[in-house]
């Protein structure tokens, strides 16, 4: 359906809470090295319960060959300086969505050559940082979802 790129994710719950996600909405998770824990980790296993054999998960050793392995598809870069807002992006099936480290974000250097048209945001009060990485994949692969009529649901 999507695919979920965290870039450098530090919280092991988090990713967890995430492959719980991408099993739930036929969605591929990819993890760009370095990791903040490991696969095996135990609070991975418990976030993201028995879901982790029924999800699609792969490792990057850096974001280049992740794009790479992506080539043709749409990516669009979740960020809270993005200028669209993320239900107003129109997604197909194939896209996918970069999200960045829990502490800091998405590098400015892999954000200054993004297209203005697939830097996105979430909505939020105006003073806040962020939301939860796992929260915010959420909003994001549901809102796709269901401009996509929630195709393969049961």
């Amino acid at each position: 359906m999507f695919h979920v790129i965290l870039f450098e994710p530090e919280i092991a719950p988090n990713a967890g809470n995430v492959i719980r996600l991408c099993a739930n909405t036929g969605s591929t998770l990819h993890l760009v090295r370095p990791l903040g824990f490991t696969l095996d980790d135990a609070r991975v296993k418990r976030a993201g319960l028995d879901y982790r054999e029924m999800a699609q998960v792969r490792e990057h050793p850096r974001l280049a060959s992740c794009l790479e392995s992506l080539e043709g598809r749409r990516v669009f870069a979740v960020e809270t300086s993005g200028g669209m807002r993320h239900d107003e992006a129109r997604y197909r099936e194939g896209d996918a969505f970069l999200f960045g480290r829990e502490t800091s974000g998405l590098p400015a250097e892999i954000l200054s050559g993004w297209p203005p048209g697939q830097l996105i945001r979430l909505p939020m009060v105006a003073g806040n940082r962020s939301l939860n990485l796992s929260n915010s994949v959420a909003v994001v692969v549901f809102e796709a979802w269901r401009q996509l009529g929630f195709r393969g649901d049961r």
